[in-house]
């Protein structure tokens, strides 16, 4: 009977491709793998769905299984908010959670991996007696912060909103302007979304372990942190339980974007391969924040840009305007000549790419042109950066991209802050200004040298002996012992 770890991805495509990259290395320790889905037809994403399928043609060995839809599923529009509807969806699914697992083999599963936003499907292996855990598909400094963050404020005390741009201070993470706390979720202290988002991030102390995506010598003080037992501090006898980083799990090429898969060579990877060594400044900005820049803000990059005088590869995404559903349609193709600048196409051709809708980010940062990273700051895109060598200049906008920002600029030291973002704007000066600093300063050089030797050190994590293996090593060790079933 072959030892067994079951996957619990969600429904988020940035945290199923990391988790299928743990899939592998389950796969190479000899553990059979099996990916437990909720119906990916709930909210209506082709990304996700197309993505899975992608991820299981990809790897035949991980079995994919589809648990049956729930009755009366529930209408995200019911909910008002993405994030109550998909606590609420995980609570209804923990029934056909349990079938599934009862399903296998007895005392086949070894452990069950739950994605951290579906906290909720902990106590279902809990009554069954498999040894549960949570996966980060974020970094450590962002899992010290979640498990801080219910034990600060206390009735009566002003709510984060109220406190702004104050800074707060966390174990193991620098200073933290209040703003920068997932303000889509924590900034109503009354509300129901807030109290949902409290209550998850309280349970996070419940697992047996969690995962984490990222290495222990690129956030040494988080780690430390990670590893006090008194974090969280004042909550009586709650412990943070083990954690392990076992990252970085980064997606090869081709990966699980909205073109990956296809067999041709992408026209920028080999618009790319005309080009000088680290010439290039990427800029992309993930699926959903491309979507949001306005047409005034894609103006200023683009005159950025062409004052910069620097080769560029630019993926543009038309904006929303209030249309979410653009996002999942991959027809919603940017009318380029509309929203950018009259000229702007023409005056740069040759040391300039624009590309519609998606580029597959991994390969570019991988090719030997890639000279810099404009980056929304989404933590699979750090990494990516952080293991190809490039240096970022980073512009967050949404959940724990601030946060991430932070640790970016202030703690790794792997890229520079694009001043504007916080405003909704950044100008066109800002962009000439950041990229001729990153492309052309002795400050670049030194940032590129910083990148560089985190991407060294990523690598050596991940070999034999290198502590993120060892950490995984640990987390199978742990769970076997826990065994109790």
């Amino acid at each position: 009977m072959k030892k067994t770890i079951v996957l619990y991805p969600g429904l988020f495509v940035s945290h199923l491709v990391p988790m299928m990259q743990l899939a592998d290395v389950l796969l190479e320790e000899g553990y059979a793998v099996t990916a437990a889905l909720i119906d990916l037809t709930l909210d209506q994403d082709a990304a996700l769905a197309a993505a899975v399928d992608r991820v299981a043609a990809a790897r035949p060995s991980v079995a994919v299984r589809r648990l049956p839809r729930i009755q009366d599923p529930p209408a995200l529009a019911d909910y008002g908010e993405a994030l109550l509807w998909y606590f609420e969806v995980v609570r209804r699914y923990n029934e056909r959670l349990r079938e599934f697992l009862c399903s296998l083999p007895p005392r086949s599963v070894r452990a069950v991996v739950v994605d951290a936003p579906s906290v909720g499907a902990l106590g279902v292996a809990r009554e069954l007696g498999v040894p549960a855990y949570t996966f980060f598909a974020a970094n450590a400094s962002a899992v010290a912060v979640f498990l801080q963050l219910p034990w600060m404020r206390a009735e009566g005390q002003p709510s984060f909103k109220e406190l702004g741009d104050a800074p707060l201070e966390f174990h193991g993470v620098p200073p933290m302007p209040a703003s920068y706390l997932m303000r889509e979720t924590l900034q109503e202290t009354e509300s129901e979304l807030y109290k949902a988002t409290m209550d998850a991030m309280r349970r996070n102390a419940e697992p047996d372990g969690i995962l984490v995506n990222t290495f222990a010598s690129l956030e040494p003080r988080a780690v430390g942190a990670l590893r006090d037992p008194q974090v969280p501090p004042g909550v009586g006898e709650r412990r943070t339980p083990p954690v392990y980083c076992v990252g970085p799990l980064v997606a090869g090429p081709g990966g699980a974007g909205a073109g990956a898969g296809t067999k041709e060579k992408h026209e920028c990877l080999a618009w790319l391969d005309t080009q000088p060594e680290r010439s290039v400044v990427f800029l992309c900005f993930g699926s959903i924040g491309a979507a949001t820049h306005s047409e005034e803000q894609l103006r200023e990059v683009a005159a950025g840009l062409q004052k910069s005088g620097h080769r560029f590869l630019w993926v543009v995404r038309a904006p929303l305007r209030g249309d979410t559903q653009r996002l999942f349609d991959p027809r919603a193709d940017a009318d380029l000549d509309a929203l950018l600048p009259d000229g702007f196409l023409e005056s740069t051709e040759g040391r300039g790419l624009v590309v519609k809708h998606w580029a597959p980010q991994v390969e570019v940062l991988r090719h030997r042109a890639t000279g810099a990273f404009v980056t929304h700051c989404g933590w699979n895109s750090a990494l990516e950066g952080i293991t190809a060598g490039v240096p970022m200049l980073c512009w967050p906008m949404y959940a724990e991209q601030k946060m991430n920002k932070v640790v970016m600029v202030e703690e790794a030291g792997v890229g520079v802050e694009m001043a504007g973002w916080e405003r909704g704007l950044v100008t066109a000066e800002e962009v000439e200004a950041k990229v001729r600093l990153v492309m052309e300063s002795k400050e670049g050089e030194q940032l590129r040298a910083r990148v560089a030797a985190h991407g060294d050190a990523a690598a050596a994590a991940c070999k034999a002996g290198g502590s993120s293996r060892a950490a995984f090593g640990q987390f199978l060790s742990d769970a076997a012992s826990l065994g109790r079933v």
